[in-house]
């Protein structure tokens, strides 16, 4: 002897499964779903890494802007930065093409 459901059983049972189709896919293709939070913490790491790089440089140009200053002047860095950036050389040097 088979049962049959009743109509709105019946929609009852559809909806339901609908519904908890929808709330899958949300949870994993959602704008807050699985997927999503994997690309955040990916980017996360990245961002990380870009920031401890580029910490690194200012620390490099905070030493560099310490080490030419008035308070503690490197003369040999002086030396260093006004060949490269005004192109001076020594009397005593020979350019070579």
């Amino acid at each position: 002897m088979s049962q049959r459901l009743s109509i709105s059983a019946t929609i009852f049972l559809v909806l339901t499964v609908a519904l908890s189709l929808y709330f899958a896919f949300a949870a994993v293709q959602g704008p807050s779903g699985i997927l999503r939070r994997i690309q955040i913490e990916s980017e996360k790491v990245e961002l990380m890494e870009e920031r401890d790089s580029l910490a690194a440089e200012v620390e490099q140009m905070q030493n560099l802007t310490r080490r030419l200053s008035d308070e503690y002047l490197d003369i040999d860095l002086l030396d260093e930065r006004a060949r490269e950036v005004l192109g001076y050389i020594r009397t005593d040097e020979i350019i070579l093409p």
